[in-house]
């Protein structure tokens, strides 16, 4: 039976740590308090207290074969010191689950390929990508929605929506699952993939919808003429995992 440590079960992690309990694995699972502790425990997670800017110790959490990492710190010394502890580990494969937002708004559509903007969080995506102790895949999602968090709530009343002329990029919770699963199934390592829909509506249709299908006020966008975008392509995913998306349509959301 195999090891997985997720390194925050929050809104994302655990979800993905109950399926992967599911499949038949032994699941580690971090949070930043002890608050989780019994809801993990009748779970059958395994419960640790982790936080990676003061956790100095890691031993017992990383006794695994797969780690996969889905917290949003972006303390770039505090993932120095992690990844120091992964590779005294027994991990020898690790998923980092990085965002889109590394892409510039450069009004074109975007792939893997393309040159990311200077941020900690491309950094710290350098620091996993060139580490030879172990095998990383990173995965760049773009922006979640799924159970508690419906995108027609993401806005109050009256307040503007911006670039309603741009589109939306966006991926359901059930799909992130499913594509860390088929990475590990597939075993693809050592490479980076975007993970979006690929629908894209304006941000003026999506957002009204969405409004509308909560029953709440529609919403109210801003007058501007320049219009700042990005389209992210997930071709190279669907290509290489052989992944078709669960939730492609974002006007059913």
């Amino acid at each position: 039976m195999k090891n997985v440590s997720i390194l925050g079960c929050g809104w994302l992690g655990k979800p993905l740590a109950i399926s992967m309990l599911d499949k038949g694995y032994l699941v580690k699972g971090s949070s930043t308090s002890n608050t989780n502790y019994k809801e993990f425990k009748a779970l059958d997670i395994e419960p640790y207290v982790i936080d990676i800017s003061a956790t100095k110790d890691f031993d017992s959490f990383l006794s695994s074969e797969i780690l996969i990492i889905t917290i949003t710190s972006k303390d770039i010394g505090a993932f120095k010191h992690l990844i120091e502890q992964i590779e005294r580990s027994s991990v020898q494969k690790v998923i980092f689950i990085s965002s889109t937002s590394v892409y510039p708004m450069s009004n074109t559509i975007v792939s893997e390929e393309t040159e990311t903007i200077k941020s900690p969080l491309s950094e710290i995506e350098n620091l996993f990508r060139k580490n030879s102790y172990f095998k990383t895949t990173i995965i760049r999602f773009a922006g979640l929605f799924g159970p508690g968090r419906h995108p027609g709530t993401w806005f109050k009343n009256n307040v503007k929506i911006p670039q309603p002329k741009g589109y939306v990029n966006l991926i359901h919770q059930e799909d992130c699952i499913k594509i860390i699963q088929k990475v590990i199934t597939e075993n693809y390592w050592n490479h980076t993939l975007n993970a979006c829909s690929n629908h894209h509506p304006t941000r003026e249709d999506f957002y009204t919808n969405a409004r509308n299908k909560i029953n709440a006020e529609s919403p109210v966008f801003e007058e501007k003429t320049d219009v700042k975008y990005k389209i992210i392509s997930s071709q190279k995913l669907q290509k290489v995992l052989h992944y078709q998306f669960i939730h492609d349509n974002l006007m059913e959301v």
